[in-house]
C-alpha cells in the first residue's frame, strides 16, 4: 500500500481527542491533531452525538482508510468505564458509518508501542512523538497526542504484519535512531 491515512482517536466523555496521520512509504505526516470539547455539552447523549457529527465530519474531510481507537480501561468507577464505552462506540459508529475499518488498541499497548513502557504518562507519549513526528513543540492538547500516538500504534503494528518493519525490537529502533531521540 503507497499511501494510507489513519484517523486515531482517544474518547473521552470530557474531551475526545483526535489525530490525522498520513503514511507514505517511511514517511509520516500529521495531517491534523485536536480535541472535540465535551464540556459544555448538557447530556450525555448530545455529548454522543457531537462525538458522532465530529469524527464523521473528519471522515468526510480526511478520507481515513482506517480507525485506531483506545479502547476503555477498566478503573474504578464503573459508570465511567461504561460512559466512556459509549463515547467510543460513538466514533467507531460513525467509521462504520462510512465503511472504515475499525482496529481498538489497549492503552498500555498504545504506550508501549511509543515509548517501549506501557504504563508511560501521558506528557512521556507526547515527548516521544514529538521525536518521532518532527515536531518543533509537543502538542499542547494531551488527548490530542494520545489520539496520534494510537495512529502511530496502528501504522507500527500493520508494518509489523506485513512484514515490513525494519526494527526487529524497541532497542534496535533506539540504536538505528540516536540522532532523533533525545532525553
Amino acid at each position: 500500500m503507497e499511501e494510507r491515512i489513519i484517523l486515531g482517536i482517544d474518547p473521552g466523555t470530557t474531551i475526545t481527542g483526535y489525530g490525522i496521520l498520513k503514511v507514505e512509504k517511511q514517511n509520516l505526516t500529521v495531517l491534523a491533531a485536536g480535541i472535540i470539547d465535551l464540556r459544555k455539552d448538557t447530556t450525555h447523549f448530545l455529548k454522543l452525538k457531537r462525538i458522532f457529527d465530529r469524527t464523521l465530519g473528519l471522515i468526510e474531510s480526511y478520507h481515513p482508510d482506517e480507525l485506531a481507537i483506545e479502547s476503555p480501561f477498566y478503573g474504578k468507577n464503573v459508570q465511567s468505564m461504561l460512559k466512556l464505552g459509549r463515547a467510543q462506540g460513538a466514533a467507531i459508529a460513525a467509521a462504520l458509518f462510512r465503511e472504515i475499518p475499525i482496529f481498538e488498541y489497549a492503552p498500555r499497548k498504545i504506550k508501549l508501542a511509543i515509548t517501549g513502557k506501557g504504563n508511560a504518562s501521558k506528557e512521556q507519549v507526547a515527548a516521544m512523538l514529538k521525536n518521532i513526528l518532527h515536531f518543533r513543540d509537543v502538542i499542547p492538547q494531551l488527548d490530542a497526542s494520545d489520539a496520534l500516538a494510537a495512529a502511530l500504534c496502528h501504522h507500527y503494528q500493520n508494518r509489523n504484519l506485513t512484514g515490513n518493519s525494519t526494527y526487529k525490537s524497541w532497542k534496535d529502533f533506539v540504536r538505528k535512531n540516536k540522532g532523533r531521540i533525545t532525553d
